[in-house]
């Protein structure tokens, strides 16, 4: 079976052809990094203009590197949330339109759980085993799940104010460096000092599992006012990995403490934070030494891409959830949910 996958719920316009719920036979993203740098964030009236621009082109380019027609296509699946209005509205309108013009049955899915299920489309590594734990982080969103199941995930904790992307991107405004800011601190960290600066972990001892980034992000600012003066390089370089090393802590922290509590022996990271080499390395010792295995997503599927909207697809269409409804925990839908065309 052969999904064509679509997501536009931010700034990646993506399309992808997947075989059989895991094989990735395309993944196309296109990204609008260069359109939203000078703003150092993603402008939603840009995002949208521009998913407008280049949702058939990259569509057509997944179908030509799969080797594929829309006839040869079993169903397809769009991303319906969460995520800015504008840019789903491109996605979800694009897709119902072409699932009704080749006839095909066309399925809606939720962001979030297609970043966990990316976890099951790992060339060469056995899939995750129900139930696991999953941490969902990114620049809009971080979030910790149980993983009951295919369509049954339970919130264990989350973030009460900024993601931790957004704090990544908000601390390296702060140090006058580029954006996407989590690409830059994690550069220009390796090798550099930890600890170079005290910096708070908000919510860390809490007996929650949820998390906050709003009074870390503070507490920087006021050291750099504090500072009086402008660091140079290496100084910025020493400022960027503590407060990296803080975000991290406190991800390891709820995460394993949701693992322990959970009584489960899988953890999965996903989502474009979990691109992070740091987190990447210590969430791997710390899942080693608490016994856990970890499943991180690989990059190429770390960040927004369709990839994962298919693979998801798949199971909503063809899999075990195909006659089951959405979980109401996970419905962020204000289009659809099934739509069927064929």
């Amino acid at each position: 079976m052969k999904v064509l996958g679509i997501e536009s719920s931010c700034d990646e316009t993506s399309a992808a052809v997947v075989e059989d719920g895991r094989r990735v036979l395309s993944n196309v993203v296109w990204s609008q990094i260069k359109i939203h740098e000078p703003y150092g964030g993603v402008v939603p009236e840009l995002a949208s203009r521009n998913h407008l621009r280049y949702i058939t082109p990259v569509v057509d380019s997944a179908l030509a590197q799969a080797g594929v027609v829309p006839a040869d296509l079993d169903g397809m699946a769009v991303t319906i949330g969460p995520g800015l209005m504008g840019s789903l509205l491109v996605g979800v309108q694009f897709a119902k339109a072409m699932a009704l013009a080749i006839r095909k049955p066309l399925v809606g899915v939720n962001h979030l759980e297609g970043h966990l299920s990316a976890a099951f489309m790992i060339d060469g590594i056995e899939p995750p085993r129900f139930p696991f734990v999953g941490l969902a982080v990114s620049g809009g969103h971080t979030s910790i799940y149980l993983v009951r199941g295919w369509g049954s995930l339970d919130l264990l904790g989350r973030t009460l104010d900024d993601a931790a992307g957004e704090a990544f991107d908000k601390a390296a405004a702060m140090l006058g460096l580029s954006y996407p800011g989590g690409v830059v601190i994690d550069r220009i960290s390796k090798g550099r000092p930890v600890d170079a600066v005290r910096l708070p972990r908000p919510m860390i001892k809490d007996p929650s599992l949820n998390m906050s980034f709003s009074g870390l992000k503070t507490a920087l600012r006021r050291h750099l006012e504090t500072l009086g003066r402008t660091p140079g390089e290496d100084e910025t370089a020493d400022i960027a990995s503590s407060f990296q090393e803080a975000v991290v802590d406190i991800l390891v922290s709820k995460v394993i403490a949701a693992a322990r509590a959970s009584s489960v022996n899988e953890v999965v990271i996903a989502g474009g934070v979990a691109a992070n080499s740091r987190l990447r390395a210590r969430m791997n010792d710390a899942c080693e030494k608490a016994g856990f295995r970890l499943i991180a997503v690989p990059l190429s599927l770390c960040t927004d891409n369709a990839a994962m909207i298919a693979g998801l697809g798949h199971q909503y269409l063809f899999g075990v959830l195909k006659d089951a409804p959405c979980p109401r925990d996970m419905e962020m839908d204000p289009f659809m949910r099934h739509v069927s065309a064929g």
